[in-house]
């Protein structure tokens, strides 16, 4: 449901195609709200890739929710609190026993995010052999005294970009074998805009979300912005797509179309269809769904408090940045008011992507860096 996920998928299958063994060691959840168990455990064959899937337990304890609170009021809990909360969402114990037992057989062992308990405790079952994809965020969480191994340890680090990786050494030590791998995109054969308004019931321009409608992914702040722009006139709604709770104020009833969760594909009409792709996220490693808009030929919106996102837009020239509700105001108008430029942006970043973020070229980098950590672990 998240990059994290696409990203360990798409390289699972690539890396199959270019001839490797591998399989994927999963939880039975597929909601990150609950974690609730709702697929059946054990082994099977998904797309040609060994699936073991393994229960989640969800108990949760009084010190790991006191913790949880500090964290969101944003103070530090102690040690001693940080490793009561490590589970406080979810554990996967079978899961680790697995890697316990099974995974001295394997050359590396691909870990994503960092603040999964599936990454934070199974890297030292096979440290030797951990190849860790952070996905980090300049977070509070990335602080936690008890994510420091989970950079500093592995037998190497991925980074999906240059400021993530910037951030990394900001936050402590990183393991003196790490690289930037970025990440890789297959372009849609062709995209149906017309077909997604039409489908969709929608006959007037609008902007787009897809995520998590949730605070940390800027769901709130664009909610406010986007007010500003109805209150000032602007013509052009919001449609919004993802998961999560898209709670709209009522003063914005008409105007906010929340579509849920779709298909890849009707995902991809989506952006082609879109006057322009917002991206009010600055907890962001890469952001898919910018690259996504990108290849539809949608320009991008993007804050300007976003590090990573900000750095995309900058190096391809295809977005435009705002940093408060008056420069989203006045963007957004401009972009309504002048197709040409529209189309400018919107080239600018397909190009970007179209050079800078093949899967060849992608795995072609994960390949090198795979080789020596399974000649380390086998030797």
């Amino acid at each position: 449901m998240g990059g994290a996920e696409t990203v360990i998928r798409e390289i699972a299958l690539g890396l199959v195609a270019r001839g490797w063994e591998v399989e994927i060691l999963s939880t039975c959840a597929v909601d990150h709200y609950t974690w609730k168990n709702v697929l059946p455990a054990g082994r099977s064959v998904e797309d040609g890739l060994v699936v073991h899937r393994f229960p989640t337990v969800c108990d949760l304890s009084g010190i790991g929710r006191r913790a949880q609170d500090r964290i969101e009021a944003g103070t530090v809990p102690s040690v001693d609190e940080q490793l009561s909360w490590m589970g406080f969402q979810f554990r996967a114990p079978d899961l680790f026993h697995h890697l316990v037992r099974f995974g001295p057989g394997f050359e590396a062992v691909v870990f994503s995010p960092y603040l999964s308990w599936t990454t934070s405790v199974g890297i030292h079952a096979v440290t030797d052999r951990a190849i860790v994809i952070p996905c980090l965020h300049d977070e509070l969480y990335a602080r936690l005294e008890v994510f420091e191994p989970v950079l500093s340890r592995p037998a190497s680090v991925w980074f999906m970009s240059e400021p993530e990786h910037e951030l990394a050494h900001r936050l402590g030590p990183v393991a003196s074998h790490h690289v930037v791998t970025g990440e890789g995109f297959h372009p849609p054969a062709s995209y149906d805009p017309e077909g997604f308004r039409r489908r969709h019931g929608i006959e007037r321009p609008f902007v787009l979300f897809a995520g998590r409608r949730e605070p940390g992914k800027g769901w709130d702040s664009l909610l406010e912005v986007f007010s500003a722009s109805v209150a000032a006139g602007v013509d052009v709604d919001l449609v919004s797509i993802g998961v999560g709770k898209a709670a709209v104020p009522s003063t914005l009833e008409g105007r906010v179309t929340d579509l849920g969760f779709l298909s890849s594909a009707e995902r991809d009409n989506a952006f082609a269809a879109a006057l322009a792709y917002i991206q009010p996220s600055r907890m962001e490693s890469f952001s898919r769904t910018v690259m996504e808009a990108w290849l539809a030929g949608s320009p991008v919106m993007a804050t300007a408090e976003g590090e990573v996102v900000a750095w995309h837009c900058q190096r391809s020239g295809g977005g435009v940045l705002y940093r408060d509700a008056g420069e989203f105001v006045s963007v957004l108008g401009r972009l309504v008011a002048d197709p040409d430029e529209r189309r400018r942006l919107a080239e600018l970043g397909r190009r970007y992507v179209m050079a800078n973020y093949s899967w060849d070229a992608v795995l072609d980098v994960m390949e090198d860096e795979l080789r020596p950590v399974a000649w380390t672990a086998s030797s």
